[in-house]
């Protein structure tokens, strides 16, 4: 099929500094070789897009006047010259271009085909768009960097948020014994997605209950960090999805022989394929707790903004 180009209503920022520079214009997408044209049915939002509307995040990625998101599901429009990954009428889910821009937050989405994958059926489309980042984040740093396994315990700081409770439901398909860390009001639910034991950060240090975790997922940040250190047995590994406490990190983890590693998610259709294999399975849950109109983009930012949410925020178009 040949490509046009097609005009859509776009969310869009033209200088950082919140996210209430977010206004709804119109403008143009056309795919590539190698790409597909995406029609937009939902995108995923996470905290990254608030960081970046702030000014706060990968800023050497992107380019003003920018529109914000990287999590999408929609259906293939238009194939571009070159991929034979999908057909016109596909649906899809992915996390496109990662960290420069992607430009979810649209009625339409230009993306390579190989940072795309099927949408598993049994997810309606605003679950899919609340799972590649999140869930490519619990993956890759679950199986690609721990390789965790059956019999591992995993401790998982930060388990009732986006990337937490898919990590926890991925853990627990691996074999592992999984601890989750959040709030006491969490528990019930982390409890119904396969964790093994809870621990309420409010009642005092993690590591008065847990000191033998051979793999920490710390999803939180800052002095933390420090913190769940000392559930590591010696030789564990705690994996970080933050690099401002890196030096602190190192120096603390040789003193009590434990190893830490830092990550950055990366597009990965092969990791998408592995989480759609689960979902259709049923072995794994996205959680969405609210869905806004593509219109209401603040708003929907700033409850992300405000952490009040348990699992994903998503925009629907």
């Amino acid at each position: 099929m040949p490509e046009t180009q097609l005009m859509m209503h776009a969310i869009q920022q033209n200088e950082w500094g919140g996210v209430d520079r977010l206004k709804l214009v119109e403008m143009s997408r056309i795919p590539l070789p190698t790409e597909v044209l995406v029609k937009v049915k939902a995108a995923g939002i996470n905290p990254v897009d608030v960081y970046t509307a702030q000014g706060k995040a990968y800023m050497r990625a992107l380019n003003l006047p920018y529109v914000p998101g990287w999590d999408v599901a929609g259906i293939v429009e238009q194939v571009g010259y070159g991929t034979t990954r999908f057909k016109v009428g596909d649906e899809v889910f992915g996390m496109p271009w990662f960290p420069r821009a992607a430009s979810a937050y649209a009625e339409y989405l230009v993306a390579p085909a190989r940072h795309l994958a099927l949408k598993p059926k049994q997810l309606s489309f605003e679950q899919a768009a609340a799972l590649p980042l999140a869930g490519l984040t619990a993956w890759e740093m679950l199986v690609d960097i721990a390789n965790v396994g059956r019999g591992d315990r995993v401790l998982i700081n930060g388990a009732g948020g986006g990337v937490g409770h898919l990590a926890v439901q991925i853990a627990k398909a691996r074999g592992a014994h999984v601890v989750a860390v959040a709030s006491g009001a969490k528990h019930g639910f982390l409890r119904e997605l396969g964790a093994d034991a809870t621990i309420d950060y409010t009642t005092g240090a993690v590591s008065d209950h847990v000191d033998d975790a051979d793999v920490v997922i710390e999803l939180v940040g800052g002095e933390i960090c420090l913190q769940m250190l000392k559930t590591l047995r010696s030789g564990g590994l705690l994996i970080s999805a933050q690099s401002a406490w890196a030096p602190q990190l190192k120096n603390e983890a040789e003193k009590l022989g434990v190893r830490t590693s830092w990550y950055l998610v990366e597009p990965n259709h092969v990791g998408l394929e592995a989480l759609a294999q689960m979902a259709e399975q049923g072995s794994l849950r996205v959680e969405v707790t609210a869905s806004y109109p593509l219109e209401n983009a603040v708003e929907a930012m700033e409850r992300v903004a405000g952490r009040r949410s348990t699992g994903k925020v998503v925009l629907t178009v």
